[in-house]
């Protein structure tokens, strides 16, 4: 009977050892990204951002202050924490990268399909992550509030779910095979679960940003591409109604979250 209890209360003990030691890697992984956010790498890309905003470019050579992104021409605080959203002129759902497409071909005279087809970190498609990130800083702070008051906002949301359901590939992975559950991890990171508001700065909360360890800046478009990559499902088209599609669904459900884009991750 004795050796029993004995035995019992190592294990028990060898558990709680366990479980402390994971809970204080991911403190560690928390601290080191509070040291690194004081000198966020991001604030360099905000910086062209703006200035790409104001300068005149493209085949027109005209800036971008006449975008609208949501808020009518031109306004640029609090977009971000709404979008995606519909809009009528292009009569479709838009996240900002997609948005600033049309911006970019309507004003300024650039083809959005060829900068659509660039790849990340080549070309316009480095500038239009500097505009991303700038235009993300404005709302910094702000509660998301995407729309779900217009019918396509409201199909977008559904074909999001779908797809974030949606299992496939040859290890037949979906986005919810990391993120449909509450507590789990990988590579001693806790993994949100980003079917319901993971909480602020968590998830769509915390895009675009800075990742340390290949010392990119990455906005959503780039982030959802990636996450296809790891399920070794093709890549989707940048600004597709795929991408875009998911977008709503983790931006609806992470209402009233608060952002912190750009942020930065590992």
């Amino acid at each position: 009977m004795k050796s029993k209890i004995l035995i019992s209360l190592a294990l028990s003990f060898g558990l709680s050892t366990w479980a402390l030691a994971q809970k204080t890697a991911v403190q560690s992984i928390e601290e080191y990204r509070a040291m690194l956010q004081d000198g966020n790498p991001s604030e360099l890309f905000e910086a062209k951002g703006e200035d790409l905003w104001k300068q005149k470019r493209g085949p027109k050579n005209v800036s971008l202050e006449q975008c609208d992104l949501g808020k009518g021409p031109g306004v640029v605080k609090g977009v971000f924490a709404e979008l995606p959203r519909f809009f009528a002129d292009t009569n479709r759902v838009q996240d900002l990268e997609s948005r600033l497409l049309t911006c970019m071909e309507t004003l300024q005279g650039f083809n959005a399909a060829e900068i659509a087809k660039t790849p990340f970190g080549k070309g316009e498609q480095v500038n239009m992550t500097a505009l991303a990130t700038w235009i993300s800083a404005e709302s910094k702070g702000m509660k998301f509030n995407l729309s779900q008051a217009h019918p396509q906002e409201r199909t977008f949301y559904e074909v999001g779910k779908r797809l974030f359901f949606q299992r496939g590939g040859p290890h037949d992975f979906a986005c919810s095979t990391c993120h449909g559950q509450d507590e789990k991890r990988i590579r001693l990171q806790d993994l949100p679960n980003l079917t319901k508001n993971p909480g602020d700065g968590v998830g769509f909360a915390a895009w675009p940003a800075y990742r340390v360890s290949n010392g990119q800046m990455w906005g959503m478009q780039q982030r959802l591409n990636d996450c296809y990559r790891q399920q070794r499902f093709p890549y989707p088209g940048f600004g597709s109604d795929a991408t875009i599609a998911l977008a709503v669904y983790l931006g609806v459900n992470t209402r009233g979250s608060i952002s912190v884009a750009p942020a930065i991750k590992r």
